[in-house]
């Protein structure tokens, strides 16, 4: 399709719809999967099982996300590629609702242990145990689970809104 007979709506910052939602598909997931390395590798957290599920799908989004950019912002490959990163967010954050509910203890979560890293048992046992329904950090009473939880489906919904007003426009 040509870019000039694309649809051109502009917002308050002077991009259109398709373009916010592109460039916050890409922000978003990075924030927090960089807010996550950070609170490991710089914070000294470790995180559990869980929390490495809810890495997978930010890396995913970004991906999908920086692959977007490869062409117009409305163009109907970019925008597909938009909506699967925000499908991506939507998973961590769904995940990170799970986690912040066995955080809660009003889902069961693993009853068995898990560890992060080691191959074999000396590795193995010099490995912090981290447990899953136990909260290492929080910020006015909300875990990182849940403040991902938060930020992903909050951002994505945000994503999908400005994608599909950006097509009708």
């Amino acid at each position: 399709m040509n870019e000039a007979a694309l649809p051109r709506d502009r917002g308050m910052l002077g991009i259109g719809s398709a373009a916010a939602a592109r460039l916050i598909a890409l922000l978003l997931p990075l924030g927090l999967l960089g807010g996550a390395l950070g609170s490991q590798y710089i914070g000294g957290l470790h995180p559990c099982e869980m929390c490495y599920w809810q890495r997978w799908p930010h890396g995913a989004a970004i991906l999908l996300a920086a692959l977007s950019f490869t062409g117009p912002a409305p163009s109907p490959r970019s925008r597909t590629l938009v909506l699967l990163a925000a499908a991506a967010v939507a998973i961590s954050g769904a995940i990170g609702v799970y986690h912040a509910g066995v955080e809660a203890r009003i889902f069961e979560g693993f009853t068995t242990c898990t560890a992060t890293k080691g191959l074999t048992l000396e590795d193995i046992m010099k490995v912090p145990l981290v447990r899953c329904d136990q909260i290492q950090w929080s910020l006015f009473g909300i875990s990182m689970a849940g403040w991902n939880a938060i930020l992903s489906l909050g951002g994505a919904a945000l994503i999908v809104v400005l994608s599909l007003r950006g097509r009708r426009a």
